[in-house]
């Protein structure tokens, strides 16, 4: 398994942010508020992959008082990390198209408030494709070549 690759984390935010762009040019006004509670979940989740790659990095290096960890559940946690990070990248496509939409709607109640929330929902993604990748990164076994083709 390859790491993930930065470019094609950002190329599916902005496929997803143009598709539903798009989408809500028709369906936006038919649409609920876009929920705040994503905020929390996603950084919830993002606290865990974080420490769960803290964790997982000090028992890779054989820290004082840790363990060597199985070599099938880093396997498992680094296939975690990747689908995580692109998970993340096209929810934050989605929150950042909900923004790009209602920038002109900023004067009414109902937009700003969806704006503000999709904008913390898309910072929180963002967030969590970060600890995704720091998870995958402290997944690597220490002195793995950098470029294996």
């Amino acid at each position: 398994m390859k790491p993930s690759n930065p470019g094609v984390l950002v190329g599916l935010v902005v496929v997803f942010a143009a598709i539903t762009w798009g989408l809500l040019q028709k369906t936006y006004s038919q649409l609920p508020t876009v929920p705040w509670s994503a905020i929390p979940t996603l950084l919830l989740l993002a606290i865990g992959e974080g420490y769960t790659g803290w964790l997982t990095r000090a028992r890779i290096r054989r820290r004082p008082g840790t363990k060597p960890p199985e070599p099938l559940a880093v396997a498992r946690l680094a296939a975690l990390a990747k689908a995580t990070a692109h998970a993340g990248a096209v929810f934050a496509g989605v929150f950042a198209g909900f923004v790009f939409h209602v920038l002109n709607l900023l004067d009414l109640p109902q937009p700003r408030q969806d704006a503000f929330v999709a904008g913390g929902s898309f910072a929180s993604c963002v967030v969590l494709i970060c600890a995704a990748l720091f998870l995958e990164h402290c997944c690597r076994v220490p002195g793995e070549p950098k470029d294996r083709t």
